[in-house]
């Protein structure tokens, strides 16, 4: 099963969620960005339809694979900062 991982970080003056690198838009607040990547998750974990789906690996080859739509990543959220500061050890 694929893991994903976002991070809450200041960013670009505001806050916002990042996943491998890629950040969000910025949010105001750190309990803005909070929010939206709590959203994106339980999104994540809504089942779809039975699909083929194509995407395009590493090395640039194209792929097919059938997708039951039931398999959802597991998502978690690192936050090392409480209220917009960062948490203490």
């Amino acid at each position: 099963m694929v893991k994903i991982i976002y991070e809450i970080v200041p960013h670009d003056g505001g806050w916002a969620y990042r996943l491998n690198g890629a950040y969000s838009e910025t949010f105001a607040t750190h309990d803005q960005a909070l929010e939206a990547v709590r959203i994106v998750m339980a999104e994540q974990q809504v089942g779809d339809e039975p699909v083929t789906i194509s995407y395009q690996d590493e090395n640039g080859r194209w792929r097919e694979e059938y997708s039951d739509g039931g398999d959802r990543p597991e998502v978690d959220m690192i936050d090392d900062y409480e209220n917009g500061s960062p948490a203490q050890a």
